[in-house]
C-alpha cells in the first residue's frame, strides 16, 4: 500500500482513489486548500508501479488552475487514467503504486545550450509551428545535453536538425513522494 510522505503525494493519492471510487472527484476539491498548496504553481504527477516501471505522468508547464490543490488533484487524475501510453489505474494497481509530484520552478528562456544540465534542470523546446515537449530532471538514462534535447524533440515531433529558431526554457523542480 502507497505511503504519502507529504501533503503534496497525499493529495494526489486521495484524488486517483476517490475517482477510482466515485469517477469523480468533487469531495476533496471541496475541502479546505492546505495552505502549503494554496498558491499558483505548475506541477508533474508520475506513477510508478512497485518494480519502477512508469506507470503515467501527465503535468503542466505553466500554473493553470487556482492553486497547487487543484493542479495536483487533476494531474493526478490525468495521470492515473488518462495518459494515453497506459490503460486506466485499477482499484488492484492502486494499492502498489508509487507517487510522485514535482513542483515546476518558472521557466526560463535560455540563449544558449551551454545553460543545461539534465541532473538539475528539466527543459521545454518549441518550434515556429506550435510543436512543444518537455523533459523533467534527473530522468534515468538520460546524461548529456544532446540526450535531453534529442528526446524533447522527438515528443515534441519537431524534425529539424540541430536548434536554430526554436526556444528553448530551462526549469527546476522539487520532488516530493
Amino acid at each position: 500500500m502507497f505511503i504519502s510522505k507529504t501533503i503534496y503525494t497525499k493529495t494526489a493519492f486521495e484524488a486517483i482513489n476517490e475517482y477510482i471510487s466515485n469517477n469523480s472527484t468533487n469531495i476533496i476539491k471541496s475541502q479546505t486548500v492546505p495552505a502549503l498548496l494554496n498558491r499558483q504553481s505548475s506541477c508533474f504527477v508520475t506513477l510508478k508501479t512497485d518494480t519502477g516501471e512508469l506507470r503515467g505522468c501527465i503535468g503542466t508547464i505553466k500554473p493553470v488552475y487556482k492553486n497547487l490543490y487543484i493542479e495536483i488533484i487533476n494531474n493526478a487524475v490525468s495521470a492515473a487514467f488518462f495518459d494515453s501510453r497506459f490503460g486506466k489505474l485499477t482499484k488492484k494497481e492502486l494499492g502498489k503504486i508509487i507517487i510522485s509530484v514535482e513542483v515546476l520552478s518558472p521557466p526560463e528562456l535560455i540563449k544558449d545550450i551551454s545553460m543545461l544540465n539534465p541532473k538539475v534542470y528539466g527543459a521545454i523546446i518549441s518550434d515556429n509551428y506550435n510543436r512543444r515537449g518537455v523533459l523533467l530532471p534527473k530522468i534515468e538514462g538520460v546524461e548529456t545535453v544532446d540526450e535531453q534535447i534529442r528526446i524533447i524533440k522527438r515528443k515534441a515531433g519537431i524534425i529539424q536538425n540541430g536548434i536554430d529558431n526554436l526556444e528553448i526554457y530551462r526549469f527546476k523542480t522539487e520532488k516530493f513522494y
